[in-house]
């Protein structure tokens, strides 16, 4: 009797083989053609990403699009994306009274994406996120020439704008060190400095006089160039190498994107 039933366990060890290795092949075919859709899909919205940059007469590298989540095609199936992460390497927006910002990098979130399939198909209707954020640095060096004034540098510590400059008062050359306020109105961030300390001068009304005359030249407004995807400027932050814009917007149609 054993004889008989060994045949019947190696062949049903290789059905079984067989059986597992066609599910590896399938799963490895459907991972490739989601793959292929959504780098597809990438590149789409990248191209048409590309566009809109283009025609805000701004610049930057080929956008970088990735849709977060896997599978791709069951939320195509679904309609509702979680992330699309767009990342624009150097953009600069246009020149504004002469002068041009550039971000070293801005890096968008396009999150609670709804497309809907039958919009997909036809073309026509609003693919529209929930919630867009992207934040970019500008760096200090761009500030300094907003400044205009020799010798001025801008840093941050204990997370505040702090500028420091020599002065020259009374005979005597010192520095001079200052927290700015940063104000956010629009497009627009105005630096106020305040708090303006020089070590090494009499505390009196001519040298106070004399250093809140510099401090008013120190005192400048950066404009945020027109960011893609209706973003707006809500906060700006100090940080080790530059003034980090965090802008969001919500309810965005993105059908101009691409999808």
């Amino acid at each position: 009797m054993s004889e008989t039933y060994r045949p019947r366990r190696r062949w049903g060890r290789r059905l079984f083989i067989s059986f597992v290795v066609l599910l590896i092949l399938v799963a490895a075919a459907l991972a490739v053609g989601d793959r292929v859709a959504a780098s597809y899909a990438e590149r789409r919205i990248s191209d048409r990403v590309a566009q809109e940059v283009a025609e805000q007469k701004a610049t930057s590298e080929k956008p970088d699009v990735t849709i977060e989540g896997f599978p791709f095609l069951t939320q195509v199936a679904r309609g509702v994306y979680h992330e699309i992460k767009i990342e624009l390497a150097d953009f600069t927006g246009p020149a504004v009274e002469g002068r041009t910002i550039r971000i070293k990098l801005l890096d968008i979130r396009a999150n609670d994406v709804t497309a809907p399939l039958d919009t997909l198909r036809s073309g026509s209707g609003k693919v529209t996120a929930g919630t867009v954020t992207g934040t970019g640095l500008i760096d200090y060096a761009q500030l300094t020439e907003l400044i205009g004034q020799p010798g001025v540098t801008l840093a941050e510590k204990d997370g505040k704008l702090v500028a420091s400059a020599p002065v020259t008062a009374l005979g005597q050359t010192v520095d001079v060190s200052g927290n700015a306020e940063l104000t956010v109105k629009g497009d627009v961030v105005q630096v106020r400095f305040s708090d303006v300390k020089a070590a090494g001068l009499p505390d009196n009304a001519l040298v106070r006089g004399l250093i809140n005359s510099y401090v008013q030249k120190l005192a400048f407004q950066l404009t945020v160039p027109p960011l893609p995807l209706d973003l707006q400027v809500k906060k700006v932050e100090p940080q080790a190498d530059g003034l980090e814009i965090t802008a969001a917007a919500s309810n965005v149609d993105l059908s101009s994107a691409g999808l």
